[in-house]
């Protein structure tokens, strides 16, 4: 996924000021694809520079008054044929599992109880997802859109569930595996 791609998809949402997407990020598109406050306002000058986007006329012009862009059919197009694209799956890459592979050679001092911290982490995100999902897909709330943005919270729920999981599992094997280094010395 990219940044282009993920800004038309949240101005045809709605369309938005620069300010409007970066709090809409944080609150949602963010959960899953992030991005800093400039790198939003840097992509809306290049949308809007290949004619994807435009800045809507203002109500009354005022100088310093915020830009709210929408989508343009080139835009609505570009982003139906990305979304129609096939792409592989991105490889795996996370810097806890290459600690994980390290500690095998060096040991696992100090790696219980970061893995009890990343467990925290991804429990505390894994009760936010289940909180938007309670306030926002109520049984019986089913329209397509909707249906697919609850798909997505749904991968986000299924992750965290596999890491708390997961990472119990590995607090439970690196405290077995401390446990019978400190008897052997």
């Amino acid at each position: 996924m990219s940044l282009p791609h993920a800004i038309l998809t949240a101005l045809l949402e709605k369309p938005s000021s620069g300010l409007e997407l970066t709090r809409r990020f944080d609150r949602s598109i963010g959960y899953f694809w992030s991005a800093t406050h400039q790198q939003i306002y840097r992509e809306l000058g290049k949308l809007e520079g290949e004619g994807l986007i435009r800045a809507l006329p203002a109500e009354q012009p005022a100088r310093g008054q915020k830009k709210v862009y929408e989508v343009l059919e080139a835009g609505r197009e570009e982003l139906a044929r990305w979304t129609a694209a096939s792409q592989d799956p991105k490889p795996q890459r996370d810097a806890l599992l290459l600690r994980l592979r390290a500690a095998a050679v060096v040991g696992t001092e100090g790696l219980e109880a970061d893995l009890r911290r990343h467990r925290e982490l991804h429990a505390r995100q894994l009760e936010m997802y289940r909180e938007i999902e309670r306030r926002d897909f109520p049984p019986g709330k089913g329209g397509a859109e909707d249906r697919l943005r609850h798909l997505v919270l749904r991968a986000g729920i299924d992750l965290e569930t596999f890491w708390t999981q997961w990472l119990d599992h590995a607090v439970a094997e690196v405290a077995g595996i401390s446990e019978g280094q400190g008897r052997q010395e």
